[in-house]
């Protein structure tokens, strides 16, 4: 019994220690440390080269986007003040200040002044007269109230007006003076008006002060006749005949006292010689003038009253 129970045996372990004590040295722990902490420090430098690295190497962030970013939210701060384009200035200016600024450039610039009377479209009759009827208001308005306005006093308050009306007149009236207008008909016309213009001006007291208005009539008179002889160059002068610009001139000559005899003499050639001034004795019995000789013609009743000649011419 006793050899088949037999006694344990103890386990290995406990008669074999595997475990040592590890040989304490004073040299260990400053070495362990020294080593660790050059390691740390080692790593840290990686660490920074790293991160001062990536953001030139990386190429998901470009290095000019921040600032672009920064310029454009910049330039979208707010509103900025700006003077008005050219063309938007142009449509704040009246016809005066319009004026104002087109005649300082051209006083500049005299190259420029040519090439504005080149591009200008050429005025007419009817804008002439209008410009001229603007100083004729400028001219009454300037009249002082109550009292004499024929008086010294009077003329002196509306000299400026008035010398300023007559130098636009004596700027106008050659523009429409031959050769510079070919038309007789716009000569004329202009013509008409300015001596209407010419009438309405103020009869002074004094014989210096109406001295303006005198020399108005004889400059407008010779103009007249300028017109007249180089229209009777042209178609025989018809349209003096039957445009009725005899009678308005003789209208005008009357209103100026005589003063415009000159161009009613140099009518009264070009008639004379046309034969106006025996048609006009003949037709008279009828109460006709010579601007109803054209009427007759067109109708087919020219000469109906007048004897019809029988045998050799």
């Amino acid at each position: 019994m006793n050899s088949i129970i037999s006694t344990p045996q103890p386990f290995p372990h406990n008669f074999y220690p595997t475990r040592l004590s590890p040989n304490r040295t004073m040299s260990f722990p400053s070495n362990i440390a020294s080593t660790r902490k050059r390691k740390a420090d080692d790593d840290e430098l990686r660490s920074d080269d790293r991160m001062s690295a990536s953001p030139s190497t990386s190429p998901a962030i470009p290095s000019q986007s921040l600032p672009l970013q920064r310029a454009i939210k910049r330039a979208r701060s707010g509103p900025a003040g700006r003077p008005l384009a050219l063309p938007r200035l142009l449509e704040t200016l009246d016809a005066e200040s319009l004026r104002g600024v087109l005649r300082t450039i051209c006083e500049h610039h005299p190259s420029i002044g040519t090439e504005v009377v080149n591009a200008a479209p050429r005025p007419s009759v009817t804008s002439a007269l209008e410009v001229l009827k603007s100083y004729e208001t400028a001219l009454q308005a300037s009249f002082p109230f109550g009292g004499n306005s024929t008086s010294d006093y009077s003329y002196n308050r509306v000299r400026q007006p008035l010398v300023a009306l007559l130098d636009a007149l004596n700027d106008f009236t050659p523009h429409f003076l031959p050769p510079n207008e070919p038309q007789a008909t716009q000569a004329l016309s202009f013509l008409d008006g300015a001596t209407e213009i010419i009438h309405r001006l103020p009869n002074w007291d004094s014989f210096q002060n109406s001295l303006h208005k005198q020399n108005a009539y004889e400059e407008i008179s010779k103009a007249w006749a300028l017109v007249l002889r180089e229209a009777a160059k042209r178609a025989g002068g018809m349209q003096l005949q039957y445009g009725g610009w005899d009678q308005k001139l003789a209208k005008h000559n009357q209103q100026a006292q005589g003063r415009m005899q000159e161009a009613v003499s140099e009518m009264n050639s070009i008639l004379g010689w046309m034969g106006g001034d025996r048609q006009l004795q003949q037709g008279g019995s009828r109460g006709h003038d010579i601007s109803s000789v054209r009427q007759e013609l067109l109708s087919g009743t020219f000469g109906a009253g007048l004897p019809v000649r029988v045998g050799p011419w």
